[in-house]
């Protein structure tokens, strides 16, 4: 994975890093990522009591 390393802070410039790099994956690597982050996410809010 590549790593954008900016001077200074660009919001453009992040968004179309990010966009290049999701169009770069296929259908199945996207829906591992989501799922994977969905686990995250689900087990962070168990943890403080918001589950």
């Amino acid at each position: 994975m590549a790593v954008l390393k900016l001077k200074k802070t660009n919001e453009s410039q992040e968004i179309e890093f990010e966009l290049d790099y999701l169009t770069s994956l296929t259908t199945r690597q996207r829906f591992q990522m989501m799922l994977q982050k969905s686990r995250e996410m689900a087990l962070l809010l168990k943890r403080n009591g918001c589950r």
